[in-house]
């Protein structure tokens, strides 16, 4: 029964589409902003250093002139009650429903290395920092939530309870506040800039969204890091999956032997790799707003 939505993804790219005029995706400037990030040291949720880094975030995301607002909550992990703080970053379109990019921000804590998390934390903050700079300055029908999740990784051991802090609350937030419909769709990121950059179709993830992205990926010839090959994985966009909202996920998963590592480390990215995946959501993203303003999947926006 997966025929329907395909044909849409697929005609999405071929429809007109909305004006894309704007500035390019700049691989080294998000590596840079990883650099940055990086240099703040371990960003486990609740430190200090994970604080200045959302210092950082928040004032590169009004520079870009997007508005900004910090979402805290109150966390309840295995090591006892956290603080943890969604950074979401607004671009208003020219109509309220939202198309949302997010990754997370924080990385995972270890007591006994030091753990900087280049790929695992910090490409996906990097990226977004330089996808929030292109997207303000181009023409948008759709509002853009550029988000940050605090907490995706599990204070212990990954489990329904210890993980995915920050996507869990900013989904129960919307469904409570009755505003999950006001989300059209959600793409989140996490662990791209591989040198060697292999993203696989996600099983969980939305199957239309999905085509969406890899139809963007073969147009633009990049079917050599995005395969056809699936795998699963529970990352930030379970949530809004759980709630109704079509969502997917792009993550290079093949990142061994440095996964959650000393090793995960900046020698290990590629500014190619995050131009790879700009790229492709710069492309994608003016199809999806074409083939939900053509009352696509998720229906007609209002």
């Amino acid at each position: 029964m997966r025929a329907l939505p395909v044909v849409l993804a697929v005609a999405a790219l071929l429809l007109p589409r909305p004006g894309v005029a704007g500035p390019a995706f700049d691989g080294q400037a998000a590596l840079a902003r990883v650099e940055r990030l990086v240099g703040f040291g371990p960003r486990p949720a609740g430190s200090e250093t994970l604080a200045s880094a959302r210092r950082y975030i928040v004032k590169e995301l009004k520079k870009a002139g997007a508005r900004v607002r910090e979402q805290p909550f109150t966390a309840q992990t295995p090591d006892g009650p956290i603080r943890m703080v969604n950074v979401i970053a607004e671009l208003p379109g020219g109509r309220p429903e939202a198309i949302l990019v997010g990754g997370h921000y924080d990385t995972k804590f270890f007591p006994n290395f030091r753990f900087v998390g280049a790929n695992d934390g910090g490409s996906s903050s990097g990226l977004l920092l330089e996808l929030a700079r292109s997207l303000a300055r181009r023409p948008r029908e759709f509002t853009y939530w550029i988000v940050f999740f605090d907490g995706e990784e599990a204070r212990r051991d990954w489990s329904a309870t210890d993980g995915i802090y920050g996507s869990r609350h900013l989904a129960g937030s919307l469904q409570r506040e009755g505003r999950a419909a006001q989300l059209k769709a959600v793409v989140v990121v996490d662990m791209i800039g591989d040198r060697r950059l292999n993203i696989r179709r996600e099983a969980a993830s939305t199957p239309w969204l999905t085509d969406l992205l890899w139809g963007s990926a073969t147009r633009l010839g990049h079917q050599a890091h995005f395969l056809n090959e699936t795998l699963t994985v529970e990352d930030d966009h379970t949530p809004f999956l759980r709630a109704g909202i079509p969502s997917a996920l792009l993550i290079d998963f093949d990142y061994e032997p440095y996964w959650h590592t000393p090793e995960d480390t900046l020698d290990k990215l590629s500014p190619r790799s995050l131009q790879v995946v700009g790229d492709v959501l710069l492309d994608a993203l003016p199809a999806l707003e074409t083939l939900l303003l053509r009352g696509g999947p998720g229906g007609p926006a209002r």
